[in-house]
């Protein structure tokens, strides 16, 4: 592309602050996917493919044992969630582990397989800023949505309805960048 000749490019939508928004609590896990195809079901993480061999937190494995059971519930298509619990980040006090779906709007009401879930919903409604101090309160106050017990949840994850875009807020170390922390 020449500099010389002008090419439109439009400025992009912006969306409305003020519209609804969906607070989940934030799990400290492992980013995972579920993908199903017409002809294979697979995980992937957040940065590449699965494979058993150099899996360290077993989520490629759980997938391949679980296939017919995800592929059934789930049905075609890329499912985002969390792998987390035993010997994962903060374990959660579990001895097993769990996968928790991040789309709340389209899973809250189904039916999954065992060890399926969705992430925790704190507040539903109208974005404030109010309303994320309130629902870091909720988890700091009560504790963890998700495995009931345990005191130190990670945070929340606010999804922007309108955007289609997320923001997190950690409870610890919220202020500080991740390469801060090494």
């Amino acid at each position: 592309m020449s500099m010389d000749s002008p090419v439109f490019r439009p400025f992009p939508s912006i969306a409305r602050l003020n519209r609804d928004c969906i607070i989940t609590e934030k799990i400290d896990g492992t980013n995972g996917c579920v993908v199903i195809t017409e002809s294979a079901v697979y995980a992937q993480s957040r940065e590449r493919l699965l494979i058993q061999d150099t899996d360290p937190f077993g989520f490629a494995l759980w997938v391949e044992q679980n296939k017919d059971a995800l592929r059934s519930a789930l049905g075609p298509g890329y499912h985002f969630g969390e792998w987390w619990g035993h010997k994962i980040q903060r374990s959660y006090g579990l001895t097993e582990r769990r996968f928790s779906l991040f789309n709340v709007a389209r899973w809250k009401d189904a039916a999954l397989p065992p060890r399926v879930f969705v992430v925790p919903t704190v507040y539903e409604g109208r974005f404030t800023s109010e309303a994320v101090t309130a629902a870091l309160d909720r988890l700091q106050s009560g504790g963890s949505l998700a495995a009931p017990g345990f005191s130190r949840p990670e945070g929340v994850v606010i999804w922007h309805v309108a955007a289609e875009v997320g923001f997190k807020v950690t409870l610890e170390r919220d202020e500080e960048r991740k390469s801060q922390r090494r």
